[in-house]
């Protein structure tokens, strides 16, 4: 695992989204257009999962660093992801924020769906 405040989020996810019966198939999938942090199944999805952790005293949360460019970034790169690993599984994009305090997690937003009603998602 790297290091730094990024990292110990997308472990500290990753655990969260075992906890919640995930199972987790790759972490840091990366290809020439970009990076996916989480790829999970559950329920019939096959989740790409874009972690963000911030300080719990941060003046905008986690998921406002998902910009739109970011998403398409990640679409991008879900497409290869998919080309490389056939699944029937639907796919969905979610966004875990951490918040962090002292350097330790105080809570964990697991938003589904999260790119839904963003124009053209």
């Amino acid at each position: 695992m790297k290091g730094g405040k990024g990292a110990y989020g997308e472990y500290e996810a990753a655990r969260y989204l075992r906890k919640k019966g995930y199972n987790i198939v790759s972490v840091n999938f990366r290809c020439r257009f970009g990076e996916i942090d989480i790829i999970g199944e559950k329920d019939g999805f096959l989740i790409f999962a874009e972690v963000k952790t911030r300080d719990e005293n941060s003046f905008y949360t986690p998921a406002e660093a998902v910009t739109y460019k970011k998403i398409q970034r990640l679409v991008k790169t879900a497409q290869i992801y998919l080309m490389q690993n056939e699944t029937s599984l639907q796919p969905r994009f979610d966004v875990i924020e951490v918040y962090t305090s002292g350097g330790k997690v105080k809570r964990i937003n697991h938003i589904e769906n999260a790119f839904e009603g963003v124009n053209g998602f």
